[in-house]
């Protein structure tokens, strides 16, 4: 007994499709934007003064 695919069917899966994906663009868009504001928030102002773990911004760039 097989069943066909129906085209109710696949406009919902086309619906359904473009729902989830922009879903997941703007949850991966939200994520970055928290995790960019989060790592500049931690990172001290830097003014180009070395370190023994983070060499001088000037000596980094050849």
């Amino acid at each position: 007994m097989g069943t066909s695919l129906t085209p109710e069917f696949w406009r919902l899966f086309a619906v359904l499709l473009v729902i989830f994906t922009a879903a997941t663009v703007l949850v991966s868009a939200a994520l970055d934007t928290l995790l960019v504001r989060m790592r500049q928030r931690r990172r001290p102002a830097d003014h180009g003064h070395g370190t023994v773990d983070r060499p001088a911004r000037h000596l980094t760039h050849h």
